[in-house]
């Protein structure tokens, strides 16, 4: 980043005490460095304000995050229209996308408000649902899944017009390289490099052992529509249910056109990241063993 951080929004987890503590050493920080400091700790509060906005709220040049990937998805879901640059402190879980240790606050901040900081342009997805005036945007997935008294799916995947293939399953995960360490890791899909462009379609619990995850091209058109007659299904974006499906409707997903910039630092690496959230512990010769 090179221009000059002037005004700072962070975002702090209520429900985690450790990242409330913080704002008492991380606020004074930011307020000898920056002209704004401005502090929310409701999250849903924050992004109800947010979308319900005309406009005519501050946007800050900075989103600092104090949470793990659900409140890092809630703080791009907040700035969906006007992305802000984003960068999460972990104190989740997993931290895929709050990728800066607590440990490192300091240092990574220091180096982001000194212009230092490296913008990773993340791929989001524009979804259009029947009956939704809007379309919904996804940073991670979307996910269109059997309702919880329903039985199997069977979906159509079209991409282009061209139809792919029929599911008879619990769903389907159509998810961007953000997401595609999310839900779609657990379905079985692949892990894409997070700058990557492309769209990971996903089966969950395909009744055909032959149906594959599929990498599309990020300019994919993809429609997915519900083929059983009385079948009802719901639309959940990055978490979130947007809307439920009837017997032949069906969803558009594509390429949103603008990516959302989330920050990270240059000694960051990611391939750590995956060590340490998905447990790797290398070859067995690293563990001790003989052959």
């Amino acid at each position: 980043m090179t221009s000059p951080i002037r005004r700072v929004q962070v975002l702090a987890h209520s429900g985690k005490s450790a990242a409330v503590e913080l704002l008492d050493d991380l606020v004074p920080f930011l307020e000898s460095r920056c002209d704004t400091v401005d502090v929310e700790c409701d999250v849903l509060e924050f992004v109800a304000k947010r979308e319900s906005s005309t406009n005519d709220l501050p946007r800050p040049d900075l989103m600092v995050v104090l949470g793990g990937d659900g409140a890092m998805l809630s703080a791009v879901r907040a700035h969906a229209s006007a992305p802000v640059p984003t960068v999460g402190i972990n104190f989740g879980r997993v931290g895929f996308l709050a990728s800066t240790p607590v440990t490192r606050w300091r240092e990574v901040l220091d180096g982001i408000l000194a212009g230092h900081g490296i913008v990773e342009p993340r791929m989001r997805l524009s979804i259009r649902v029947p009956g939704l005036e809007r379309p919904s945007v996804a940073l991670n997935e979307v996910v269109i899944s059997r309702a919880s008294e329903d039985a199997m799916l069977q979906i159509a995947l079209e991409v282009g017009g061209t139809w792919v293939t029929d599911y008879r399953s619990d769903g389907l995960i159509l998810a961007t390289p953000s997401g595609s360490t999310a839900y779609s890791l657990s379905a079985g899909g692949p892990i894409l490099a997070p700058t990557l462009l492309g769209v990971v379609a996903t089966p969950i619990c395909s009744q055909a052992l032959s149906n594959r995850p599929l990498v599309l091209h990020p300019d994919s058109k993809c429609s997915v529509r519900v083929l059983n007659a009385g079948a009802r299904a719901e639309v959940v974006v990055d978490g979130r249910r947007v809307g439920r499906l009837s017997a032949g409707d069906a969803v558009q997903v594509e390429r949103h056109p603008e990516p959302y910039p989330l920050l990270t630092m240059p000694d960051l690496d990611p391939y750590r990241r995956l060590r340490e959230r998905l447990g790797w512990t290398g070859g067995v010769h690293e563990q001790g063993a003989d052959a």
